[in-house]
């Protein structure tokens, strides 16, 4: 499907276009453009791979201009630009709309104008009933993708979105931060040790877009069947598997963030279609006649539940030690 074709990834310096590079480069795409505003690691990634397969594009997906630019000739895009850090998003929520949102609806606009097959955007599970300004951009984003997907024929560019919970040990997450308070012999602060939280590696997010890509229709959202744990059986986990003995110190939850976080709404679970690993939500296409929107309602909404990381399946002990110790990170943190 995807040899002789040309494949963008927007924010593709970041952990998710490296793992999806990896994917590819031994392919038989013909390109793969790695579009960022970050001139460091563009230079760090050409310099790591060498392969004249991977081409660089320096722009921000907030200058239509930029991107427009880079998506000359693509074929396929994988959406992945975005500011994702709760606590960066919640004292400049500005600047998540710009990127987040305005962002997103700059990308679809230049690859419509450019007549790419199919866009996939990357969305969160903070998303699912948004409490921080992170998660109501990203959720005014999923709006965004669906909205424009009503008013492209099939035929033309399909925009399709994923939603994924954390991806464990990926920047900014707390698998590091845990790994480096363990090698300081520091504290282990922990905000409530029963708060749960989806775990996915990067190659199950790599999967879930491909995925979408495959069997996604216009405004298609599609979420993974993943696992959880509670933080505190994770810093134990961690710990074990260190044989370290650091001191837990609870710090309480902190501001914009949740017990357990939501990767389907009860709202979406009602038309959810099952999949096997997956659910595929499909869009809402009524049209402009409001009427239908106070005409046709929905049944049995109280008898749906969420699908959350409280009620997805728990990882056992075990179970949690073994996908942390799959991890190349806690592999070459215990090589060193």
């Amino acid at each position: 499907m995807f040899k002789g074709k040309i494949l963008l990834i927007t924010g593709g310096t970041g952990s998710f276009g490296n793992v999806v590079l990896n994917r590819f480069l031994d392919t038989n795409i013909k390109e793969i453009r790695i579009f960022s505003r970050d001139e460091k690691k563009q230079d760090d990634m050409r310099n790591r791979l060498q392969n004249d397969k991977v081409k660089f594009y320096i722009g921000d997906v907030r200058d239509f201009n930029s991107i427009d630019r880079a998506m000359h000739s693509v074929d396929y895009v994988f959406h992945a630009a975005a500011l994702k850090q709760v606590p960066s998003c919640e004292f400049f929520p500005i600047e998540a709309t710009k990127t987040n949102v305005f962002g997103t609806q700059n990308t679809i606009d230049a690859a419509i104008k450019n007549n790419v097959a199919k866009v996939i955007c990357l969305s969160t599970d903070k998303a699912a009933y948004p409490i921080n300004a992170m998660g109501i951009s990203k959720a005014l984003m999923e709006k965004v993708a669906i909205a424009a997907s009503r008013n492209i024929s099939q035929d033309n560019t399909t925009v399709c979105l994923t939603r994924y919970g954390n991806v464990m040990a990926s920047r900014g997450s707390v698998i590091p931060l845990f790994v480096k308070q363990i090698k300081e012999n520091s504290p282990l602060t922990i905000t409530d040790p029963k708060m749960t939280r989806f775990l996915m590696s990067l190659e199950d997010a790599v999967d879930l877009v491909l995925f979408a890509f495959k069997n996604g229709n216009q405004g298609d959202l599609f979420v993974n069947k993943a696992p959880a744990s509670s933080i505190g059986d994770l810093a134990a986990s961690l710990m074990d598997i260190f044989d370290a003995q650091n001191e837990i110190k609870i710090i309480g939850t902190r501001h914009g963030e949740k017990l357990y976080e939501t990767l389907c709404t009860r709202e979406e679970m009602q038309k959810a279609e099952d999949m096997g690993d997956f659910f595929r939500i499909p869009a809402d296409n009524r049209d402009l006649n409001y009427n239908r929107y106070f005409s046709e309602g929905e049944k049995d909404i109280s008898k749906i539940e969420d699908y959350h990381s409280h009620n997805t399946t728990q990882l056992t002990e075990g179970a949690l030690k073994s996908t942390l110790l799959n991890l190349k990170f806690i592999k070459d943190n215990l090589n060193e």
